[in-house]
């Protein structure tokens, strides 16, 4: 039977049934800059997702993760952390999005991790090459566009570029009550690490 606690600090959240879980690249660093945006036009954010890069969703449905999560670990350990800046808000139709330069380790960790689980392609393989990116405004109307644009570029632009030290990523998973919640942090391969 599942609880209605929250899991104690330190434990793994419990995943909800059916519910596939994701992989993200946690950016702390981006908080305060894009905390009060995401809480007015990301849904994610209400949802309990920090702000992140996603690097592969769907990921391992709830049943498959304990068996799952050796092998992931092992897989991660290979790959070298990195650095990356954040330098601009870009959009796309319905989202508003930061840039990440380099945006090559991204793509690479993805590619990684996508053809070691081919049965979980980034994005359900909507995306021939899924843009690497930090949402900070998704599900606007057209006509929303402009003024969050506007909105967004006012509040983020003074604190661009936005460097950060990418050095592990998070396995998410949704509670019963739809709430992401970190399952685990997987370390990269340090740098400098032979």
């Amino acid at each position: 039977m599942p609880s209605d606690q929250p899991p104690a600090p330190g434990r793994a959240a419990p995943p909800a049934a059916g519910r596939p879980s994701a992989l993200a690249v946690e950016v702390p660093e981006a908080e305060p800059l894009v905390a009060g945006v995401r809480a007015a036009r990301d849904p994610g954010a209400a949802e309990g997702m920090p702000a992140h890069v996603t690097v592969l969703y769907p990921f391992l449905d709830p049943g498959d993760l304990d068996a799952g999560l050796p092998r992931l670990r092992a897989l991660l350990a290979r790959v070298p952390a990195f650095d990356v800046a954040f330098t601009r808000v870009d959009h796309v139709p319905g989202v508003l999005w930061l840039h990440p330069e380099p945006d090559a380790p991204f793509r690479a960790l993805t590619a990684t991790l996508a053809t070691a689980y081919p049965q979980h392609p980034p994005y359900r393989g909507r995306y021939a090459d899924p843009q690497p990116h930090l949402s900070v405004a998704r599900r606007l109307r057209p006509e929303q566009v402009a003024s969050a644009l506007a909105e967004v570029r006012a509040v983020v632009d003074p604190g661009l570029p936005l460097r950060c030290a990418v050095r592990a990523v998070t396995l998410f998973v949704r509670d019963d009550t739809g709430q992401w919640r970190r399952r685990e942090v997987l370390p990269l391969l340090a740098p400098g690490s032979v």
